[in-house]
């Protein structure tokens, strides 16, 4: 056991080498549709994809994590996670306790540098020298991830038994246009107090909410493939000018923009 506490443990819950480092890396690729079951790890985790798309489920909500966004999972969180197309995972565990690193599960955006720092590093040996490349690389990648540039891609997910059917409904058909109104009428509550659940319960109001389902799944349907235009309709959008501006708003870049930067080529590991 080295100094830094609790080994690391890869996604199948099997422990990594204990390399006495303060950060690890792993790399894997999986399939479309692939679920990692529920886990915890005994360390910090930074899950990055340099191709697909990542759901992250926990008991506080869903992070959609696409190529330019990470997920920041802190240690003994248990998670699931579901792939959307062919997955290039690149995990880094991170010990516990290290000053400036979020205390809270968050997508994080990736700049250009802790892209390629995370592609070589999850490539690098466990085993690797405290003085050599790696060791300086680890050190950058622990600045890189003080104080990081937090991105709105959490989903929260209300429980309580009244909000239950609307959120099922909404999860199931992000396009369906009802408002609180109408679900007020369906669920056997005021329109008022729905208002005050979901503010209570996610953080937000029934209509920003539901545009999150929308932008969970505009993202999966884009990575898989689909068409602005269609994916616009597909989740409620009256026109791909107004899913176009949403996306903008959320993301900070077009639709078209944010495809492009996905189909880049991946950083080049260490020893390339």
């Amino acid at each position: 056991m080295s100094s830094y506490g609790q080994p690391a443990f890869d996604d199948q819950g099997r422990p990594l080498p204990d390399s006495g480092h303060p950060v690890v890396g792993y790399a894997r690729t999986y399939p479309d549709g692939h679920i990692v079951e529920r886990h915890t790890h005994g360390h910090a985790q930074l899950l990055y994809a340099l191709s697909g798309l990542m759901r992250v489920a926990t008991d506080a909500g869903v992070w959609v994590v696409p190529p330019q966004r990470a997920v920041w999972i802190p240690e003994g969180m248990p998670h699931q996670v579901t792939m959307v197309g062919q997955v290039e995972m690149r995990s880094l565990y991170v010990v516990n306790g290290l000053e400036g690193l979020p205390n809270d599960c968050e997508v994080v955006a990736v700049s250009p540098l802790l892209r390629e720092l995370i592609a070589a590093f999850a490539e690098a040996r466990l085993d690797y020298a405290p003085e050599g490349p790696e060791a300086r690389l680890s050190a950058v990648i622990l600045d890189q991830l003080r104080n990081p540039v937090t991105a709105t891609l959490h989903l929260p997910i209300p429980r309580s038994e009244r909000l239950r059917p609307i959120v099922e409904a909404v999860l199931d058909d992000p396009a369906d246009p009802r408002g609180l109104e109408d679900w007020a009428r369906f669920a056997g509550a005021s329109a008022r107090t729905l208002a005050r659940l979901f503010e209570t319960e996610a953080g937000m109001g029934f209509r920003a909410w539901r545009q999150q389902v929308r932008l969970h799944e505009a993202l999966a349907r884009l990575s898989a493939g689909e068409a602005v235009t269609s994916v616009a309709y597909a989740v409620g959008y009256d026109s791909p000018s107004a899913f176009i501006a949403m996306f903008r708003k959320a993301l900070g870049a077009s639709p078209h923009k944010y495809l492009r930067r996905e189909a880049a080529l991946p950083p080049q590991g260490l020893n390339a």
